[in-house]
């Protein structure tokens, strides 16, 4: 387990997409030009007349300058910082708390960073290597100056990095980012379909030859698997692989997560349930290096990634608009802004069937796994919101109209189930109206746009 932990590869994918991967290469970058400036012993001779009134002759005035960047640019640097942590305070609370990791991990805001720990590394060794003699050389005075000229950069990459967090907690900014990254996530599903290896299955293979289980070795949130890798773990040892998680679920240790079939038809059955450790017959090929090899695939993350699974996209627009929606916020606009982007991303679901088996050259399948189906998803998604804003008749009308815009992308089964969630809609809005003015007002809208759902055309009374 531990030589898992550790593995290269696996430490190496976890400091690039941390916080610390740019601000780190930038520091070593501030690190080696700072000890160009003091390492070498260039004779002022050497480097042209043109900055020799550049020279310091006191130096004291170096030092003191330096130490007064140094001491400026650690305010800055904890200015900045506390000021940021502030306004992403206010905005998980005002959105959502998922939000705060992922708007201070942005590369520009990386950069900033990196840029600040960078400046202030290239001073510190300045102030840390002594002068040689009396007064600085030409070559040492011209790193001091250039000290000042970080300082100044980073200075604009305050104003910057303040208007930038400023306007990346605005909610238009928020939703048409998450907005943004579901649809590029949900591209590379797209991009999948076209690959002939890559075959959507419509139910779920049923195992029915001799199996066996690994289990998981951690907990954690599986948020990617290397299918192809995995496909061709299965292939050597004759195997088809069935995934038994979806992915982006939580599992803990010793959970089946892999379901190993043996691809031959003989008669032995399967290991007795109550006996775990008893291997099945041609467990052989199976050993503990193989069983290490599939759990390496897996890649664990802490939170929810929106580039690697849509649906954690289409969940955290969910979570926005029931959180504007709550009495603390009271934002029902919030709510119909998320409706509006929801609607886009699922037609753009409606549109794809999921890849949920791997096949080699061959055409035989080596990789199955479980995909949400848009019915579960719709459900995941409209329920929420519909239980938070029920009261609202603007939001109730907001989930009829997209509903009756996906109506006109869905195929049969996805239809039906569109079609029950616009009859639970129908039946929450008819309890709403308390008035002929309420009942007009939205019995105007009921049928109205292009859509293929069968609605009445008069709100339902008690009665009915």
């Amino acid at each position: 387990m531990l030589s898992q932990f550790f593995h290269p590869i696996r430490l190496l994918r976890r400091y690039r997409q941390s916080i610390a991967f740019l601000p780190s290469l930038l520091a070593i970058a501030y690190l080696l030009l700072g000890l160009l400036a003091v390492i070498p012993n260039i004779d002022n001779d050497t480097l042209p007349d043109f900055f020799g009134w550049l020279d310091f002759k006191d130096p004291g005035t170096a030092r003191s300058l330096l130490s007064t960047l140094i001491a400026g640019m650690i305010s800055l640097m904890v200015f900045s910082f506390s000021m940021v942590m502030t306004v992403l305070s206010q905005a998980g609370s005002s959105f959502s708390q998922k939000l705060v990791f992922g708007l201070v991990s942005k590369r520009e805001h990386q950069r900033v960073l990196g840029h600040y720990l960078g400046t202030i590394l290239f001073v510190l060794i300045l102030l840390m290597v002594p002068f040689k003699g009396e007064t600085p050389t030409l070559w040492r005075s011209l790193g001091v100056y250039l000290g000042v000229a970080m300082v100044v950069h980073c200075l604009g990459l305050f104003v910057y990095f303040i208007h930038s967090v400023s306007q990346s907690v605005q909610i238009n900014a928020v939703t048409q980012g998450l907005h943004q990254s579901t649809k590029d996530s949900l591209e590379k599903v797209r991009s999948l379909m076209d690959s002939p290896r890559w075959r959507h299955l419509g139910a779920h293979p049923h195992i029915q030859n001799r199996h066996y289980l690994i289990n998981a070795h951690q907990s954690g949130y599986i948020q990617q698997v290397d299918l192809e890798k995995l496909a061709k773990l299965a292939e050597e040892v004759g195997a088809v692989i069935h995934l038994n998680f979806t992915f982006g679920d939580y599992t803990v240790v010793e959970f089946p997560l892999f379901k190993v079939e043996m691809e031959d038809n003989d008669d032995a059955a399967a290991p007795d349930a109550a006996a775990p450790d008893a291997a099945p017959p041609g467990a052989d090929k199976i050993d503990e290096e193989f069983r290490t090899a599939v759990l390496a695939t897996l890649t664990y993350v802490q939170g929810e990634s929106v580039e690697d699974l849509y649906i954690n996209g289409l969940t955290q627009l969910m979570e926005i608009a029931i959180k504007g929606l709550s009495p603390g916020i009271n934002e029902p606009g919030i709510a119909r802004l998320c409706i509006h982007q929801l609607t886009e991303l699922l037609a753009r679901r409606l549109k794809l069937e999921p890849s949920n088996i791997l096949v080699d050259d061959r055409g035989h399948t080596r990789v199955t796994w479980k995909i949400q189906r848009f019915d579960s998803l719709l459900y995941r998604l409209f329920t929420p919101i519909l239980h938070y804003g029920k009261e609202d008749i603007s939001i109730n009308l907001a989930l009829l109209k997209a509903l009756k815009t996906l109506s006109n992308f869905a195929k049969h089964d996805d239809l039906d189930a569109i079609q029950g969630h616009a009859d639970r809609v129908i039946a929450v809005l008819a309890s709403l109206t308390q008035d002929s003015l309420d009942r007009q007002f939205i019995q105007e809208r009921l049928n109205s746009g292009e859509h293929r759902l069968k609605l009445p055309i008069t709100l339902p009374t008690e009665k009915d």
